[in-house]
């Protein structure tokens, strides 16, 4: 059995925290505003996190640890939510997680940018709608849940476009 390395393990102890994180924040503030006039669950931002965490853990714990981490993290998504929530936060981060995991896969050879814009695309989407239908009945939050989602993958996007760049400057210096 492979053993993460310690970074590898750090980025997964990450991916499971976003989970009891998105929980507590929908629990504890409700809707919040995402921009441009829209508000979603406050989990959201957290479940973002999780889409890009979960493609950066895959690079450096490897693909077991990740299906590990989705399972470990879909049983605390349960557990550690409202109960009138844990169902709609279990199934939804399962489906999304595993959705974001099947599309990751075949292009992370591509690029590990390429691969995490389409994966979390699906991902975000997957998660949006299951989530917003089991939990609330309604799609009202959609558009807020795309862009909470959204704004946390371009982040996440930015800020390692930003260290390969750096890297690759200091490699060439």
């Amino acid at each position: 059995m492979n053993v993460p390395a310690p970074a590898g393990i750090a980025t997964l102890v990450a991916y499971v925290a976003t989970i009891p994180a998105a929980n507590l924040a929908v629990t504890h503030f409700g809707a919040v505003p995402v921009g441009f006039g829209y508000a979603a669950p406050a989990g959201v931002y957290m479940v973002g996190l999780a889409l890009v965490l979960r493609d950066i853990a895959r690079e450096s714990a490897g693909r077991g640890a990740v299906l590990a981490a989705i399972a470990v993290s879909t049983i605390l998504s349960y557990f550690l939510a409202d109960p009138a929530l844990a169902g709609a936060s279990a199934a939804a981060f399962a489906v999304a997680e595993t959705m974001d995991f099947v599309v990751y896969e075949p292009l992370r050879k591509r690029g590990l940018l390429i691969a995490m814009l389409a994966s979390n695309a699906v991902g975000l989407l997957a998660d949006s709608l299951l989530f917003l239908k089991l939990a609330f009945g309604s799609f009202e939050y959609l558009p807020g849940q795309i862009l909470g989602k959204a704004w946390m993958t371009f982040a996440a996007i930015a800020v390692l476009a930003l260290l390969r760049r750096r890297k690759q400057v200091s490699a060439s210096a």
